[in-house]
């Protein structure tokens, strides 16, 4: 099998029989690189700016946790790693709301055994993929090599060596960036005006925290993604396999309550008491670790085209970055790789791989980024209305009901991969009129009406 595919992949090849080039080995580009070296398609090289992870320590305060859903987790089995991932994974059940008085309480994220998603640390994660990638012969990993262009019209793509200082290039095509959110390659393709691009920065910064391990165990329920929402504003934390948890503070980054605002020590204790006053004693080193870890941004990557010819293609986040309000920035990125492999079967050059990968992913990347948008409104202040928990509730009231038509829109998007990104946003729209129309402000379901409502306005879908 593996050399009928080293043939059929030998079509994809260039004239001059070139490695296939993947510049980036962060998450997308390492198991993308498994993910064609179990394809057969040959020599492979990948191309990092930073030093090699399986020998460097990761750096604090800029990670995000990662959380992995049904998406994620099929490209990983697809790829045959899955194993190795599983543990490093915690399951989360659901969302642990933290208002400012009373008990936390369990929002869950669906109503079966298996509708968790999974806490996963993005530095283990990225070390095993790489060193998944790194036992085929035919891969070759370059860390410390820094992508300074991609040149079409040249055919070349250039590097700087981190460590000599030396400048030098490499034939370019077949080149697949998954250099990220600051992708060198989409931005040198912008320069040059190849490819237009538009970032949507929003307005609140984030920053890293860490509640440490309470006498070696965890300071919180460990099977949850909590949630300190507060309107404007939120903290989260999510749980980490050594029994700590990294915390995120979302917040404005100018204003009356912002980052902007948080100038002194004082301030921040004054802050974190008066809005996370249970949280206060859970981060120990709040005031060591708030002046040094540095604030990130937050934003949504518009690219377009994503290829030129079949010289180049942007995948993950290099094409199509999104805010991590959703959890489903890794997830779409692989989901990216495991669709690349599945055009293989059909397409016999790199040209319309390339163009059919943009016209199938196109749509399911704004999809995405539209309702990662919405999630944030979601997660840091619609969690604490009354209408919209009553509302979540009859939701899954009517999928247990009429399961092959209702499907919550957060579940569709995170534990049905085969439901793509832009039918789950435009069945969740529809939904989301039903539920407003079944809504009494009170218990009570009227369903007779929902069955009509539901038959007349939602298809059937295909088994699983």
């Amino acid at each position: 099998m593996a050399s009928a595919w080293r043939r059929y992949c030998g079509k994809l090849r260039t004239d001059s029989d070139q490695p296939i080039n993947i510049v980036g080995a962060g998450l997308a580009g390492a198991l993308l690189g498994v993910t064609l070296m179990r394809r057969g398609c040959g020599a492979l090289r990948l191309w990092d700016r930073r030093p090699d992870p399986r020998r460097t320590r990761t750096e604090r305060g800029r990670s995000i946790n990662l959380a992995l859903a049904a998406r994620g987790i099929a490209a990983l089995e697809q790829a045959g790693v899955m194993d190795r991932v599983r543990p490093l994974l915690i399951p989360m059940r659901g969302r642990m709301i933290h208002e400012r008085s009373g008990a936390p309480n369990l929002q869950p994220y669906g109503q079966r055994e298996d509708e968790v998603i999974y806490s996963v640390g993005r530095a283990d994660l990225n070390r095993v993929l790489i060193e998944e990638a790194g036992r085929h012969q035919d891969v070759t990993i370059r860390f410390d090599q820094t992508c300074l262009s991609a040149d079409p019209a040249a055919n070349l793509l250039r590097f700087r060596n981190e460590v000599s200082g030396a400048q030098y290039h490499v034939e370019l095509a077949p080149t697949i960036a998954t250099d990220g959110a600051g992708s060198a390659v989409r931005t040198s393709l912008a320069s040059a005006g190849q490819v237009s691009v538009r970032e949507e920065w929003l307005d609140h910064d984030y920053k890293e925290l860490t509640i440490p391990p309470v006498e070696g165990r965890p300071a919180l329920d460990p099977n949850a993604l909590h949630i300190w929402p507060r309107g404007g504003f939120m903290l989260i934390a999510l749980p980490n396999t050594d029994q700590s948890f990294t915390a995120t503070l979302f917040l404005a980054r100018t204003g009356p309550r912002s980052f902007e605002a948080l100038s002194d020590s004082q301030a921040v204790l004054d802050f974190f008491l008066e809005e996370f006053p249970d949280a206060v004693p859970l981060i120990p080193n709040l005031m060591a670790e708030f002046r040094s870890h540095p604030a990130g941004q937050l934003g949504t990557v518009h690219t377009a085209p994503w290829r030129i010819g079949g010289q180049v293609l942007l995948l993950g986040d290099a094409a199509h970055a999104i805010v991590p309000f959703h959890g489903q920035g890794m997830n779409a990125a692989f989901e990216d790789c495991l669709v690349l492999d599945s055009l293989l079967e059909r397409c016999q050059d790199w040209e319309p791989l390339f163009a059919e990968f943009e016209h199938v992913r196109r749509p399911n990347a704004a999809a995405i980024a539209q309702m990662a948008l919405e999630n944030y409104t979601e997660m840091r202040a619609t969690v604490l209305d009354a209408g919209f928990v009553r509302r979540k509730n009859l939701a899954l009231e009517l999928e247990r009901c009429f399961p092959d038509r209702f499907i919550p829109r957060y579940a569709m998007v995170t534990f049905h991969p085969e439901i793509p990104y832009a039918e789950a946003l435009r069945r969740g729209a529809v939904q989301e009129g039903i539920l407003v129309e079944l809504d009494h402000g009170d218990d009570t379901v009227d369903f007779t009406l929902a069955r009509k409502l539901i038959n007349e306005r939602l298809p059937a879908l295909a088994p699983r």
